[in-house]
C-alpha cells in the first residue's frame, strides 16, 4: 500500500475509533506505571516469590478474559456498548489507589482482579463497538489503529515510571498514587467523547445466549477460538520480561524500559499489520508472528545480558503488534454483528483459561528450572501452535 493510500485508509476510519484509542492510551498509561513496577514491588518490597508473581498475574488476566464473555454478552443483549465501556473504565480507575495503600499481596491480589474485572468488563464491547464503527474494508486498519494508540499509552506509562522512581529514589507508592490522574482522565474522555451508531444491534432486548443464536457461530469463528487459546499458551504474562531484566543486573528503577523498548515496537508495528490483515492471508499472518515469538523466546532463553533482553522484547513486541489486532479483526469477521459481543467473550474466556495456565506453569519453571527453561517452555508452546495451525492452512483467509 502507498503512502497516499494508508493516508487514505486512516481518512476513512470513524472518529469514534480514534476517541476509544484515546481512552485506552490514557487508561494504559496509568495501568503500566503500576504494571511496570508491581512484580519488582512484590518480591523486593512484600517479599513475595516468583510462582506468587505467576499466580496473581495469571488470575487477575484470567479474570479479565473470563468477564468479557458476560459483559460481551451484556452489550448484544442491550444493543448497547457504552454504558458496559463507563462501567469498565469506572472501575478500572476506582481501583488504583489500592496498589498505592497495600501492605500485603492479599491486598495487591484483590486491587489486580478488581482491576482486570474492569479490564474485562470493558474489553468485549469494546472491540465490538470498534467494529460496529468501522466499515469492513478497514476494519482491520481499525483495530490497528486502536490497538497503536493503546499501547502508545503502555510505552509512555514505564517511561513515567522511570522517570518518577529515578526522581523519587525508588518510591513505589508514590508511582503508584501519581498513575490515579491519568485513569479518571481516560473516564471523562470516555464520558462525553465516545458516541455508539445511531442505530442500535436490536430494537429490544433479547438473549444472544440461546442454542439459536450459538448455531449461527460459524465453525470458522470457533477455529478462531482455539488458535486464539492455543496463541496465549505460547505468550505467559509479560512480568516475567521484568523478573528477566532484573536479573540480568539492570537497576529496579530501570527494568520498566524492558516494557517500554517492547511497547515502542508494539505500538509502532499494529497499525501498519492491521493494515495489511485487510489484504493479506491471516494464516500466513499468524504463523509469521508465531515464528517471532519462538524467536523471542529463544532469545531471551539463551542469554541475560542488556542486549540480548533488548532483542527479544523487541521481538515479544513485534510479536503482539502481528498478531493482537489480526485476531481480533478475525472474530469480527466470522461472527454475526449482533453477536459480536457475544463471539469476543467467548474467544476471551477461553483464552483467559489459556492465560491462568501458560503463567502458572511459567513461574513453576522459574522456580524450580530456572528463568531460563521458562522460556524454552514458551518456545516449546510456540511450535505447539504452529503445528495447530499448519492444520487448517486455508482456515483465517479473508473471503
Amino acid at each position: 500500500m502507498t503512502a497516499p493510500e494508508r493516508i487514505a485508509t486512516a481518512g476513512r476510519i470513524p472518529a469514534g475509533v480514534w476517541v476509544l484509542g484515546g481512552v485506552s492510551m490514557l487508561m494504559d498509561i496509568s495501568s503500566e506505571m503500576i504494571h511496570s513496577l508491581l512484580p519488582l514491588f512484590l518480591v523486593g518490597g512484600l517479599g513475595a516469590s516468583a510462582l506468587t508473581v505467576g499466580l496473581i498475574e495469571g488470575m487477575a488476566e484470567s479474570t479479565s478474559l473470563v468477564v468479557k464473555v458476560f459483559s460481551g454478552t451484556i452489550s448484544d443483549y442491550l444493543g448497547r456498548r457504552k454504558p458496559l465501556l463507563l462501567l469498565g473504565y469506572g472501575l478500572a480507575a476506582f481501583t488504583k489507589p489500592l496498589f498505592a495503600l497495600a501492605s500485603t499481596t492479599g491486598v495487591v491480589l484483590a486491587a489486580r482482579l478488581l482491576d482486570r474485572a474492569g479490564k474485562g468488563i470493558r474489553g468485549a464491547p469494546r472491540d465490538a463497538l470498534v467494529a460496529d464503527l468501522a466499515p469492513p474494508l478497514v476494519r482491520g486498519a481499525a483495530f490497528g489503529l486502536r490497538q497503536s494508540l493503546d499501547t502508545a499509552g503502555a510505552v509512555l506509562g514505564p517511561l513515567a515510571a522511570v522517570g518518577l522512581m529515578l526522581a523519587w529514589h525508588d518510591d513505589f507508592r508514590a508511582v503508584f498514587w501519581v498513575a490515579v490522574i491519568p485513569a479518571g482522565l481516560a473516564v471523562a474522555l470516555l464520558l462525553f467523547g465516545v458516541r455508539e451508531p445511531a442505530a442500535g444491534l436490536r430494537k429490544t432486548p433479547g438473549n444472544p445466549i440461546t442454542r439459536t443464536n450459538l448455531a449461527r457461530l460459524p465453525r470458522s469463528y470457533w477455529w478462531v477460538v482455539g488458535i486464539g487459546a492455543v496463541f496465549t499458551l505460547a505468550r505467559f504474562s509479560e512480568a516475567f520480561l521484568l523478573l528477566r531484566a532484573q536479573g540480568g543486573g539492570v537497576p529496579v528503577a530501570l527494568v520498566p524500559l524492558a516494557l517500554l523498548a517492547m511497547n515502542v515496537v508494539y505500538s509502532l508495528s499494529a497499525y501498519p499489520f492491521g493494515m495489511l490483515s485487510d489484504h493479506v492471508s491471516h494464516t500466513r499472518l499468524l504463523a509469521f508472528g508465531l515464528l517471532v515469538l519462538l524467536a523471542a523466546d529463544l532469545v531471551l532463553a539463551a542469554g541475560e545480558h542488556w542486549s540480548m533482553l533488548l532483542a527479544g522484547v523487541a521481538l515479544w513486541g513485534l510479536h503482539m503488534g502481528v498478531t493482537q489486532g489480526l485476531l481480533a479483526t478475525m472474530v469480527a469477521d466470522t461472527a454475526p454483528a449482533d453477536l459480536r459481543g457475544t463471539a469476543y467473550g467467548f474467544f476471551n474466556l477461553v483464552s483467559g483459561l489459556a492465560t491462568l495456565a501458560a503463567s502458572v506453569i511459567a513461574g513453576l519453571l522459574w522456580d524450580t528450572a530456572g528463568p531460563a527453561m521458562t522460556f524454552y517452555a514458551g518456545a516449546g508452546f510456540c511450535v505447539l501452535a504452529l503445528a495447530t495451525l499448519m492444520l487448517r492452512p486455508s482456515a483465517g483467509r479473508r473471503a
